[in-house]
């Protein structure tokens, strides 16, 4: 398969070069100093499923020249997004999907109104890393990509991709409910990390604190019962087991790029996570006061520190 990788971070850099690794065709499209180290020593990953050096590497910064895609990996952040999708226009054949790495709940839509709805493939990365240095991403932890069509159908671009996952130290699963999928990731992921946000501490204390415990259950609730009001079959049982996987599974160090990005003084997607839910909320008349209260206090910081 060809696939690109648009926005070669931490996430979209390990499953481009997982994929790579695998015998896919990867373009990793990148900027600044990280493809100016990729270009010169390839891409590096160092990771507990194993370490990988992709060299010589194909990296650009010119989504223009890389030509048509089996399938793109969307890896910006969710500001990015819009601009992201007309951007890689380009390498859009007709059956080329676009498959989005984001947190939160927007982009499929995004991609869909941008670029066409025969190109969105809903995906979900439940992966941790960072970009220790240019050219080099560190895999701390989780390694499950989940990407499924809107409809559940087993198109040929799934399945081709499944069988190239079967051959990946990536954990690839194609799923047939994507939507709910990603309100799964949405319950877990949003509420850890806004609730990071608030206390500035690592899950681990978060984990140990009842009164946070509590306090993460109760916004979990809130996604829910949005989730219900939208559509979506979440539920108690729902909170239960992504409670028992935040707990038991999510490493006790783990902090979200909401929190290294606050304290970074970069931009923030509080308005694509939190604001989301509680817009949302507000649409159908239900009370989301974690997620108000996180929006409120992040929101002067949205666009980065002065």
């Amino acid at each position: 398969m060809k696939i690109a990788v648009m926005g070669t971070g931490a996430m979209g850099g390990y499953v481009g070069a997982r994929l790579s690794e695998a015998g896919a065709e990867v373009t990793f499209i990148a900027r600044g100093p990280h493809l100016a180290a990729m270009r010169q020593d390839g891409l590096k990953v160092t990771s507990p499923e194993g370490d990988i050096h992709i060299n010589p590497v194909s990296a650009t910064d010119d989504p223009d020249g890389v030509g048509p895609m089996d399938l793109i990996l969307l890896g910006v952040k969710l500001f990015d997004v819009e601009k992201a999708v007309n951007d890689l226009r380009p390498m859009l054949g007709p059956d080329t999907g676009v498959i989005s790495l984001q947190n939160g709940i927007d982009t499929p839509g995004v991609i869909s109104r941008v670029a066409g709805p025969q190109h969105n493939v809903p995906g979900i990365a439940m992966i941790n890393g960072e970009i220790a240095a240019p050219g080099l991403i560190q895999h701390n932890a989780m390694n499950e990509l989940i990407v499924g069509e809107p409809d559940g159908r087993a198109s040929p671009r799934m399945t081709a991709l499944e069988e190239l996952g079967s051959n990946s130290a990536l954990n690839l699963v194609i799923s047939t409910d994507i939507e709910a999928q990603i309100w799964r990731k949405v319950l877990g992921l949003t509420p850890a990390a806004g609730l990071s946000c608030l206390t500035r501490l690592p899950l681990g204390r978060v984990r140990e604190t009842p009164e946070s415990w509590d306090l993460l259950q109760e916004a979990m609730a809130e996604v829910v019962a949005v989730a219900q009001a939208e559509g979506i079959g979440l539920g108690e049982i729902d909170i239960q087991s992504v409670s028992a996987s935040v707990r038991e599974f999510m490493p006790p160090t783990w902090r979200g790029s909401l929190v290294t990005d606050l304290e970074a003084g970069r931009r923030l997607e509080v308005d694509w996570l939190h604001g989301a839910i509680y817009r949302l909320g507000k649409k159908h008349g239900i009370n989301t006061p974690f997620h108000r209260v996180v929006l409120g206090a992040l929101m002067p910081y949205a666009n980065g520190a002065a």
